[in-house]
């Protein structure tokens, strides 16, 4: 009885693997089909997604040429942050391209994207406002690098003027940074950006002859070689008491020279009364 057993299933066990290997061989072909039919399908995907990522690279190019020869009479700094802007675009442009090529919700994408700039925005709600004060202050020009400004309870030489804040040197050498905003938003002085400058000074001479102190006062303002021929210098009244008389000498100079010019000569002034015993 058993060698009966073992004969059926040695007759049964070919026809078993048989069918083993049918099938398996079946589930080979059917994956290979599919496989090859994917890859028929995503390899053109791909390859037009990459071309897409080749133009955009060379569109880039083209437009950050363009862009700076378009604007090479605009400021550095200004013109140094359109072209980046614009290369950017391209590229957002040009990547969601790619997306949508290989099949990607490029909606979902973009919603994403949104969203991440709006919480982005809130958070740095601050600096974008430095960020555009720092466009309309490159664009519009107040001051350039090199003028003397007062802003922002700071006086000094603006060293660089950046998209976020300007930098400040002070007299006595110190840099101060300051946010572009509250230069634009704020009062601004230059006192550099007309070329020239009025020094007023303030004297008073007592009960002295008004009309001989004057021509003595011209006199020392006109013998300074900072000070200018034209707008020649004046010397004007500006109240009398009855113990005092008080004029304002109005010499003209460069604005860079206006803290020498207005020391100086308050110091000759002040030499000539002393040498006649007068002060």
């Amino acid at each position: 009885m058993t060698s009966l057993r073992l004969l059926l299933i040695a007759q049964t066990l070919p026809v078993q693997l048989t069918t083993e290997k049918i099938q398996a061989l079946q589930v080979a072909q059917d994956f290979s089909t599919k496989l090859i039919d994917l890859g028929f399908k995503i390899v053109p995907q791909l390859l037009w997604a990459i071309g897409i990522l080749l133009i955009t690279r060379f569109a880039i190019g083209i437009a950050g040429s363009v862009t700076r020869k378009a604007l090479s009479r605009t400021q550095t700094t200004l013109r140094k942050f359109l072209v980046q802007a614009a290369e950017i675009a391209i590229l957002i442009v040009g990547v969601i391209a790619a997306l949508s090529q290989l099949g990607i919700q490029t909606t979902s994408v973009v919603a994403v994207v949104g969203a991440a700039g709006l919480a982005i925005g809130l958070a740095w709600q601050n600096t974008l406002s430095h960020f555009a004060a720092g466009v309309m202050l490159i664009s519009l020009r107040p001051f350039e690098v090199g003028d003397t400004i007062e802003a922002a309870e700071v006086k000094g030489v603006v060293d660089s003027i950046g998209i976020f804040s300007t930098t400040v040197l002070t007299d006595d050498r110190v840099k101060i940074i300051v946010p572009n905003n509250q230069l634009f938003n704020g009062t601004l002085k230059n006192t550099t950006a007309m070329g020239t400058r009025r020094v007023d000074i303030r004297i008073d001479i007592g009960n002295r002859a008004i009309a001989p102190t004057v021509a003595e006062f011209l006199e020392i303002a006109k013998s300074h070689p900072l000070v200018l021929d034209e707008p020649a210098p004046t010397c004007l009244v500006l109240e009398i008491t009855p113990d005092s008389t008080i004029l304002s000498l109005r010499p003209w100079c460069a604005a860079l020279a206006y803290e020498q010019v207005r020391s100086q000569v308050q110091q000759h002034v002040k030499e000539a009364m002393d040498a006649k015993g007068e002060f």
